[in-house]
């Protein structure tokens, strides 16, 4: 490392991370919410029934050219090398911050601007979860370039006198953007209105400028108000439900805790303590209010967690904690505490290569199949073109699946064949494929992975199923899973559910 600066590692450690998540984007099918997010691109829309429609949007023009995954996936790695040089941005703003001549933050001084950017890469790069989001395009991939761009606005207002009209209408495109990603976009611009009111001497809410923001972000986000209001807000009643989760308890928020932990490394942590320690001084309300970055949607999440929630959620959060953590992992090294750092950063990175090893390879044999996780990632391109052969021999109306997860990997890779999700839960494919008609005679597939016995007598079943052909998944010698199709007749009560 003496031969090159910091800077300049940091940025090879993005590039080496980058050709990583590239090969691994080639190897893999889609997972089941890739394909989702990927078939929004295919059914262009202002909105959708679970999320704003930018991760559909964005995915449109390489969508309209192949159905290669790994040129697909080109989109979030894009976007998680812009979150990491955003990362490296944001500390050298927050490090020109601290050491301002009147800022007065700091009990001793910083280590080099470059040194906290480079921790703060590596901090990120050794985590394990956001490789995920690198190689599959979620709407927090999304969220995360924008939250940083966010953060990086708050800087500037920060340290200037006062934002120009350019500043404004930046901002408020940036808040529309996260606006079209997530939902949770809501918290980034509470963490942003913190700023702002961290700064009472100077005026905001009676400029232009401001309200210009307010008014581009509204603009923005339109489609989505305008989709929503059409079809009854559907997609809110959904959200707001999805986030409250079961029944509320404190063991899972205990989980949530834990599972944060393993997901994005204790790394992390570590230099936030290390900041909070050495670099924070509770009366500096700027340096908080940047923080809420980070603190507002971690302690939502957190106490959502305790009615369920999903651990990626918090990405953009990390990744805005990243840049304190590398001025606290920087302050560290240069207090020789470096043996903990190489600890932490071996090992993290270790388990990278493990987890990425452990999808390359298939996941581990095991006679019982549905314990095998990495078995969703493949097979399904054979399962769906299997089916849309047996779909046209036998002069099916579509497809149908048992739940929602199963419906869009066979929805993308048996395209353009309607998919009918068999449940009663109103969900996206009933507003892409509309209910199954009275009557109708469907493929059935069933996916060892969530197997389900076929829905034969009753109201919202079939008369009868004829089993037709199975496909057994092989991947290094051992069987992942299995797919079985069943032709089922005369669909009864079709729609009484909705």
């Amino acid at each position: 490392m003496r031969h090159q600066s910091p800077s300049s590692w940091a940025a090879i450690c993005i590039c080496i991370a980058a050709l990583v998540h590239f090969a691994l984007g080639f190897s893999v099918e889609f997972s089941v919410d890739e394909a989702h997010y990927a078939l929004y691109a295919k059914h262009l829309a202002w909105s959708y029934f679970d999320h704003p429609p930018l991760v559909g949007w964005i995915q449109w023009p390489l969508v309209s050219l192949t159905s290669s995954e790994g040129i697909i996936r080109l989109i979030p790695e894009l976007l998680w090398a812009l979150s990491a040089f955003l990362v490296y941005q944001v500390t050298i703003e927050i490090h020109r911050l601290m050491q301002g001549r009147n800022a007065g933050y700091l009990t001793t001084a910083l280590p080099s601007a470059n040194l906290c950017g480079f921790m703060a890469v590596l901090a990120i790069i050794a985590a394990p979860l956001p490789h995920v989001l690198a190689i599959g395009l979620l709407p927090d991939t999304l969220l995360t370039p924008l939250s940083l761009g966010l953060m990086l606005m708050a800087l500037r207002w920060t340290r200037k006198d006062q934002f120009s009209l350019a500043d404004w209408v930046i901002t408020g495109l940036l808040l529309g953007l996260a606006g079209l990603s997530k939902y949770t976009a809501a918290f980034t611009a509470f963490a942003l209105l913190l700023v702002f009111l961290a700064s009472p001497k100077k005026a905001w809410i009676t400029k232009a400028g401001f309200w210009m923001a307010v008014a581009i972000a509204l603009i923005v986000i339109s489609p989505v108000l305008y989709w929503n209001w059409i079809n009854d807000w559907i997609s809110f009643k959904y959200q707001i439900a999805h986030g409250s989760g079961a029944t509320w308890a404190w063991r899972r928020v205990a989980a949530f805790i834990g599972i944060q932990l393993a997901c994005f490394g204790p790394l992390l942590v570590l230099g936030a303590f290390s900041f909070f320690k050495s670099c924070l001084r509770a009366q500096k309300l700027i340096l908080i209010a940047l923080l809420s970055f980070f603190i507002i949607p971690f302690i939502i999440f957190a106490a959502l967690s305790g009615g369920g929630s999903l651990p990626h959620w918090t990405s953009p959060a990390w990744f805005c904690l990243a840049p304190f953590a590398g001025i606290g992992l920087a302050k560290a090294w240069a207090m020789q505490h470096r043996s903990a750092i190489r600890v932490l950063v071996i090992g993290q990175l270790l388990v990278c290569l493990l987890g990425f090893g452990f999808v390359l390879v298939g996941g581990i044999n095991s006679t019982a199949i549905k314990s095998n996780p990495i078995a969703d990632l493949y097979g399904w391109k054979l399962a769906g073109q299997k089916a849309a052969q047996l779909s046209e021999a036998t002069k099916a109306s579509g497809i149908a699946v048992q739940n929602w997860t199963l419906g869009s990997r066979a929805a993308w890779y048996a395209k353009p064949l309607p998919v009918y999700v068999l449940d009663q839960r109103q969900d996206q494919f009933d507003l892409w494929f509309g209910p199954l008609a009275a009557g109708a005679s469907v493929l059935l597939i069933n996916w060892s992975g969530m197997a389900f016995n076929p829905p034969i007598g009753g109201n919202l079943a079939f008369e009868r199923c004829e089993p037709l052909d199975s496909l057994e998944i092989i991947r290094f010698g051992q069987v992942l899973s299995k797919f079985d199709y069943s032709l089922c007749h005369n669909w009864q009560d079709a729609g009484a559910a909705r």
